[in-house]
């Protein structure tokens, strides 16, 4: 097998990991946490816990399918093929995961209940978010009003979720949204986390009279390059070579001892970045 072939059945693969784990861990924060507790979750999953909760019939994961028929549809007319089918595996495996996980998570203080569904839930997102594919509902939603209209994603899902939680009044106790609430919150930060998580880089500027054997000790310590940004000391007027580069959090201590052992008068500055696209770092993700 060809290198390219190699590559290429790796990437699908991965992806399908991704998208399994992600989906299963999502569902069993819904089925085993927050439907015994009778919270409901943000996005096209919570829609369907209402509806699930007002009218019965079908089974939580069956209305969840329901609902993702139109927006699937809508996802082949504008979105990629690739999005759409890793979606809908992503999609496939959540409806089935939702309805046949037989278990139960004895939690019984709801507080508790609502922050375990929610840690649950935001890592299964984190986790299928970082394929090329999602698992459905309100994420091909926001990816196509992004694409098409430029409408930030959270800023979507900040809206939907306050429509959803406004139905949500009519038709659930007050305490219950409340906690379904918190658990949003928690999903959306643990979320967030997750996908940080192993993008999370560190820029690093330095100033120092000897930037130029600071650039290649960097080169040849850490394999990392930087850049050269002129500017100018603003008590001195002296022009000086400012470093910027970008190392992992694992690189950051080898840098700065790299740094101040060849000048220890430099200034150092580290700022977080959590998304690097480039050779060497994260590339940029086209759905």
């Amino acid at each position: 097998m060809s290198t390219k072939k190699r590559t290429v059945v790796f990437s699908v693969a991965w992806n399908l990991i991704l998208l399994m784990a992600g989906a299963v861990v999502l569902a069993i924060g819904i089925k085993a946490i927050a439907i015994p507790h009778g919270f409901i979750t943000g996005g096209f999953s919570g829609l369907s816990l209402l509806i699930y909760y007002v009218f019965k019939g079908l089974s939580p994961g069956i209305w969840y399918f329901v609902l993702n028929i139109p927006l699937f549809i809508a996802g082949w007319i504008f979105l990629s093929r690739r999005f759409f089918f890793y979606s809908l595996f992503g999609m496939v495996v959540l409806t089935v995961a939702i309805d046949l996980i037989p278990f139960t998570i004895p939690i019984h203080d709801k507080l508790l209940a609502a922050l375990a569904a929610g840690a649950l839930i935001g890592a299964g997102a984190g986790i299928y978010l970082h394929s090329f594919g999602s698992a459905g509902g309100s994420d091909i939603i926001a990816i196509i009003l992004n694409q098409k209209y430029n409408v930030r994603i959270g800023r979507f899902f900040f809206y939907f979720n306050l429509v959803l939680f406004g139905i949500s009044f009519g038709f659930m106790d007050i305490d219950l949204i409340l906690f379904s609430l918190i658990l949003s919150f928690v999903a959306s930060q643990v979320a967030d986390y997750f996908l940080s998580m192993f993008n999370q880089r560190k820029m690093v500027i330095i100033i120092s009279d000897r930037s130029d054997s600071i650039a290649k000790a960097i080169f040849e310590k850490l394999n990392r390059g930087s850049t050269f940004l002129f500017g100018r000391g603003a008590y001195t007027g002296q022009r000086k070579k400012v470093i910027m580069t970008v190392v992992n959090n694992y690189q950051l201590k080898r840098l700065e001892e790299a740094v101040f052992h060849i000048d220890s008068d430099a200034f150092f500055i580290t700022e977080n970045t959590f998304n690097v696209i480039g050779k060497g770092f994260s590339r940029r993700k086209l759905y």
